[in-house]
């Protein structure tokens, strides 16, 4: 990127409207034309501005046949997984995955640099490209973060369809989830209030012929105990007593329930205080629904048969002989499957210039693996030259986890990793005062301060060599605010590519679309473009704390590991039951590259501790916890939702962001 380039942010402040004509029609998508206005309006002002294309136009362009789809509306359309034994044989795109430095409290536009990106491939510069993308939670969109549909002139539409209920996919979580939960402790009141005989009479009930069966779920138990019988008569009374009692340890459970809400007062709760649970109460909680495994699940299973043996899988707990305990024992595999079948699709949405979109799956990154799904990713690089999809947070949590869990079991290879970069950023890891969302930005970042942002240059310059550690080609993309200098810019493009990166880019996508993106575009496409060598950073033989104590060295760059004796049990027990080969999803605070949000640049000299470590075995990781991580966040003293409500007079959404 050449040195001369200015920066035309300023322009904001002038009221002007520029009318922007669209772009001649060069490659596959037929663009939208927008009207770029100054000062920039609100994100929903300008998404409501644009008229989308019908979805079966957009459909139509990237190839995708009219059977493929399932209309939901004029705007957005579910696509059948039959599509992918259609394009089996064609060749995969290129695989772009848009990231970031360890951000502030604010975020520094990693989604609307993707969609920035996207749109100058599609549009400026004629490439066939597909965004994916993933679903927003109700929690921060009604919280104090707001929607995840990019922003400004670069976004999903329509924004507000995208930041809530979209095709329902959460709800279909929320719902098996909260049904595995229901399951569990049904069974254990039951197995309290039964002996053996009579629960397993309970369990296979004899049909009017007076003829006992099992059903699906229960042969695949059956299966696991080695009793390989499917006559229930032919049990002998210590098969049937294996078969029937689960023999849950209350103490061991870590399934809990979620709701796609900001609700701190159920982070802790204690159930069956009712008179008809007969005093069985235990002390349990609420996660948030994309901190559930299921949407991990939904998020890596590769297809419908795929999602069915992970959801079996799903270990909810121990029974008193330190036996795990998972969903298909419980018989509910089945019936999360079927909650799930519809949410397995893909959702087809658009960009404000009109590029295809997949929207599919939310997990967060720092609880969760942070990444959309692998089978959208899978059916776009079938589809499109150029796949651009986004991970969660810092390079150190989302990108970390896209190339060690998912590209893991997705068996696909990533070519370019593009870093977000700001300057407010790096001036707060230069030791700039505290950013807090909501308030005013200090002037010192808002005045020109090269000396504060060369002390936070190190946290870019770690990002870059991390994610080289990969083996994929780094383009770092400066998104650019009106308050940036030239010199700063400049500043942080030359720390990039010192540290490795193929170039660094300046863009102004928020307030031009596409066409703020077009310089980066062209790096990205050069960078893809050339052979890179993708790798994993440990391989699975080895050991939980192997694998722990990499990740905190070669990522987070600590000096060591210290382990609580629960995190020490856990590693016991879960070496044990053979869970020790996963992948590691490790759930730490994103505003640090540390374990303490507080430390902020690039910490030296500490140590991280392990709280504790969990298993999703249906997902197919573990997490261990570093320091004191939520799953399920709060609300603030003055949400979002304060502003969000219905015009009457249109029936539109307004006040969202």
């Amino acid at each position: 990127m050449p040195a001369k380039k200015k920066v035309v942010a300023n322009k904001r402040t002038v009221k002007l409207v520029r009318k922007v004509a669209a772009p001649a029609r060069k490659g596959p998508y037929k663009p939208i034309k927008l009207k770029l206005l100054r000062p920039v309006p609100s994100d929903i002002d300008i998404a409501q501005a644009v008229t989308p294309k019908p979805i079966t136009t957009i459909a139509s362009e990237i190839g995708i046949r009219p059977r493929e789809l399932e209309l939901h509306g004029e705007v957005k359309a579910k696509v059948r997984l039959e599509i992918l034994e259609r394009l089996k044989g064609r060749k995969d795109g290129k695989y772009i995955d848009v990231t970031a430095i360890t951000p502030t409290p604010l975020g520094e536009g990693k989604s609307t640099t993707m969609m920035g990106l996207s749109q100058a491939l599609g549009v400026h510069l004629g490439k066939k490209v597909i965004t994916c993308i993933r679903q927003p939670s109700q929690g921060p969109t009604f919280g104090i973060k707001g929607g995840a549909a990019g922003g400004g002139y670069s976004q999903v539409i329509p924004m507000e369809d995208f930041n809530l209920h979209l095709t329902g996919d959460i709800h279909a979580i929320t719902a098996s989830n909260n049904l595995l939960a229901a399951a569990l402790d049904a069974r254990m009141f039951h197995e309290k209030e039964q002996d053996d005989e009579k629960l397993f009479n309970a369990l296979c009930p004899k049909d009017k012929q007076g003829k006992r069966r099992f059903s699906p779920s229960m042969l695949r138990r059956l299966k696991k105990l080695g009793i390989n019988k499917s006559d229930p008569e032919t049990l002998s009374p210590e098969e049937r007593s294996r078969f029937a009692r689960l023999d849950i340890d209350p103490a061991s459970i870590t399934w809990q329930r979620v709701v796609d809400t900001n609700d701190r007062f159920l982070r802790r709760i204690t159930i069956g205080l009712g008179p008809d649970e007969k005093g069985m109460t235990r002390d349990t909680g609420f996660d948030i629904t994309v901190a559930s495994e299921i949407m991990a699940i939904l998020a890596l299973t590769s297809g419908l048969a795929d999602l069915r043996e992970r959801l079996g899988r799903i270990v909810i707990g121990t029974n008193r002989k330190g036996e795990a305990v998972t969903a298909e024992d419980l018989g509910a595999a089945g019936a999360l499957t079927v909650l799930m079948k519809d949410a397995i699709k893909p959702t087809l949405m658009q960009s404000l210039e009109g590029t295809p979109v997949f929207v599919h799956a939310g997990p967060f990154a720092n609880i969760a693996h942070g990444n959309s799904s692998i089978i959208a990713d899978k059916i776009a690089l079938k589809l499109a030259d150029y796949v651009v999809t986004e991970s969660g947070f810092g390079a150190d949590i989302g990108m970390e986890k896209f190339m060690d869990i998912k590209c893991r079991y997705s068996k696909l290879t990533p070519h370019v990793v593009v870093l977000v970069a700001t300057v407010r950023a790096l001036k707060m890891h230069g030791g700039g005062p505290k950013v807090v969302a909501g308030k005013p930005l200090d002037s010192a970042y808002t005045d020109e301060n090269l000396e504060l942002l060369k002390k936070g240059l190190p946290n870019l310059q770690h990002h870059v060599k991390n994610a080289l550690k990969f083996g994929v080609r780094v383009v770092v993309a400066v998104n650019s605010f009106a308050t940036d200098t030239p010199a700063e810019v400049e500043l942080v493009r030359k720390a990039a590519v010192e540290a490795g990166a193929e170039e660094a880019a300046v863009c102004t996508h928020w307030m031009d679309g596409g066409k703020g993106a077009i310089e980066l575009a062209k790096v990205v496409v050069a960078a893809a473009n050339k052979p890179n060598n993708f790798k994993f950073l440990y391989p699975l033989e080895w050991s939980i704390k192997q694998k722990i104590e990499c990740l905190c060295k070669e990522i987070y760059g600590a000096d060591g590991v210290d382990y609580s004796p629960e995190a020490e049990k856990k590693i016991a027990l879960y070496t044990r039951l053979g869970f020790d080969k996963l992948p590691l999803n490790m759930a730490k605070t994103h505003l640090s590259l540390s374990h303490d949000p507080a430390l902020k640049g690039v910490p030296k000299g500490y140590r991280i501790p392990i709280r504790d470590i969990r298993a999703s075995v249906g997902a197919g990781f573990l997490y261990p916890l570093l320091g004191e991580m939520r799953t399920m966040p709060g609300l603030p003293t003055r949400p979002v939702f304060y502003d969000v409500d219905l015009d009457l007079k249109t029936g539109r959404v307004v006040g969202l962001f």
